[in-house]
C-alpha cells in the first residue's frame, strides 16, 4: 500500500485518528479542513471516553476496543513527544451513575446487568461507598453504580496529539480548504474540488463530523448524518469537588433518544484546571449555534439535583457544539457502496472522542485488507438509517 494517496476530509479528532493510523501504515496522507484542526465539534465537548452509557451491541464493543487502545496510543505518542501526551490530560477517573427515583433505580439496575453480561465492570455503591467516592453528591439517591473503566481526555489536546503523530509520520495538513465537490470517473472518486484547487487521491475519507451529511451530498453520495446540539456550563475553578464523571440515570435515555425536542440530564465532572463541566443537553436545531438561556437553566437545574453544593458556584462561561447524529444511533464506518474510493468515518454523536481511536483502527483494517478488530458489518454505509430516501447514484462527474 506504500504510495497510496489518502485524503482525510475533516481535521477533528476522528479525522486526526484516521490520519494517524494510515500515516503510520505508510500511506501518503493529506488532511483537509475548511477551518483549523479540532476547532469545531472536538473543541466543544467534554472529552468523554465512556463505556458506562452504552448498552450491549456494536457501539459498546467499539467503545471497549477504543478504551483499550487509548493508553497504547498515548504511550506511542509519548515516545515522540512527552509534552503532546501530557496535553491529552488522560484521566482514567471512572464514572458514577446515580439514580434518584425508584423507577430510575430499576432501569439502571437492569441496564447494568445487561452490560455486565457484555463484559463491562459495573459495581454497586452503597450509601457509605458513594459518600466516600463523591463527598458532595446528593444523599437523596436510590441506586449508584461505579464504572471503573470510564475515562476523560482534554479533547482539543487529544486531537492535536493524534494529528501531530500523523504529521510526524509524514502526513500533510491543508487548512482553509473547503471541499466544494467531487470528480468521479467510472464510478470512482478521483479528486475533490476545493476552494484552493483540485486535490487528487486514491481514497477519500469523509470525517466531517456533523457536516458529514452536507459534505457527502456535495460528493454525490449522501449519508444521513445530522447535527444535534449540546450545551455545557463551565464553573470558576474550585477546590476538589467532583472526583469522577458523575451523571444521573436519565443520561442514557437522552443519549438513545431520537426526539427532536430538548433532552436534558445531569452530567458533572471536573477538569485538571479545577473548573467543573456541567451538562448535558441534546436538541435537533440544525446548525443554529445560539445559546439558549432556558436550555442552560434546565441543565443547571438537573445538575443541582446531583450536587446541591454547586448552587452558589459562579459559572464563568457556557459553550455548545454540534454532534453528528445518525437516526439509528450507530456510527457509519466503511466504504461507500455507490462511489468507489469514498470511505466514511462518523456519526458517533457525543461519543466521538472516546470512539475515535477504535474507529481509526477499524477503518485502517478495512482499507488495508487486514483482520478487523471487530465485525464491521453493523457500521456499514448501506443500511436504511444511513442512506435513507435521499440517496441517489453518483454521476460520472460531480462538481
Amino acid at each position: 500500500m506504500y504510495g497510496t494517496r489518502v485524503v482525510v476530509l475533516g481535521a477533528g479528532i476522528v479525522g486526526a485518528a484516521c490520519a494517524r493510523e494510515l500515516a503510520l501504515a505508510g500511506l501518503e496522507v493529506t488532511v483537509v479542513d475548511r477551518g483549523a484542526p479540532a476547532s469545531q465539534t472536538t473543541a466543544h465537548c467534554e472529552g468523554n471516553v465512556l463505556v458506562s452509557d452504552k448498552g450491549p451491541g456494536p457501539e459498546l464493543e467499539l467503545a471497549r476496543i477504543s478504551r483499550a487502545l487509548w493508553p497504547e496510543v498515548l504511550a506511542r505518542i509519548a515516545e515522540r513527544s512527552p509534552h503532546a501526551a501530557r496535553a491529552v490530560e488522560w484521566d482514567p477517573k471512572g464514572g458514577i451513575v446515580v439514580a434518584t427515583t425508584d423507577g430510575g433505580a430499576r432501569e439502571l439496575t437492569r441496564f447494568a446487568a445487561d452490560q455486565r453480561a457484555a463484559g463491562v465492570r459495573a459495581e454497586v455503591l452503597d450509601a457509605d461507598d458513594l459518600a466516600k467516592a463523591e463527598p458532595y453528591v446528593t444523599r437523596e439517591h436510590t441506586t449508584a453504580l461505579l464504572y471503573p473503566e470510564d475515562a476523560q481526555v482534554q479533547p482539543a489536546g487529544a486531537a492535536a496529539a493524534l494529528l501531530g503523530d500523523a504529521l510526524a509520520a509524514g502526513a500533510r495538513l491543508r487548512t482553509g480548504c473547503e471541499v466544494l465537490g467531487a470528480v468521479a470517473r467510472a464510478g470512482r472518486i478521483t479528486a475533490v474540488h476545493t476552494s484552493t484547487g483540485l486535490v487528487e487521491a486514491d481514497w477519500f475519507i469523509d470525517a466531517a463530523g456533523p457536516w458529514a451529511g452536507e459534505l457527502s451530498a456535495r460528493l454525490g453520495a449522501p449519508v444521513d448524518v445530522r447535527p444535534r446540539r449540546g450545551d455545557i456550563l463551565v464553573t470558576t475553578p474550585l477546590p476538589p469537588t467532583v472526583f469522577h464523571k458523575v451523571y444521573d440515570a436519565d443520561y442514557v435515555g437522552a443519549v438513545g433518544s431520537s426526539a427532536e425536542d430538548l433532552q436534558t440530564s445531569a452530567v458533572v465532572e471536573s477538569t485538571r484546571g479545577g473548573s467543573v463541566l456541567i451538562g448535558s443537553s441534546r436538541r435537533r436545531v440544525g446548525f443554529d449555534d445560539r445559546l439558549r438561556p432556558e436550555v442552560l437553566s434546565a441543565v443547571a437545574a438537573k445538575a443541582l439535583r446531583l450536587f446541591p453544593t454547586l448552587a452558589d458556584v459562579p459559572v464563568m462561561r457556557a459553550y455548545g457544539g454540534f454532534r453528528p447524529y445518525v437516526p439509528d444511533h450507530v456510527p457509519v464506518i466503511g466504504a461507500d457502496p455507490r462511489l468507489e474510493g469514498l470511505w466514511h468515518a462518523g456519526g458517533h454523536e457525543g461519543a466521538g472522542i472516546g470512539l475515535s481511536v477504535g474507529t481509526a483502527r477499524l477503518l485502517r483494517n478495512m482499507m488495508l485488507g487486514e483482520p478487523t478488530v471487530m465485525d464491521a458489518t453493523p457500521f456499514r454505509v448501506d443500511r436504511p438509517a444511513v442512506l435513507g430516501e435521499g440517496a441517489h447514484p453518483v454521476s460520472e462527474e460531480t462538481t
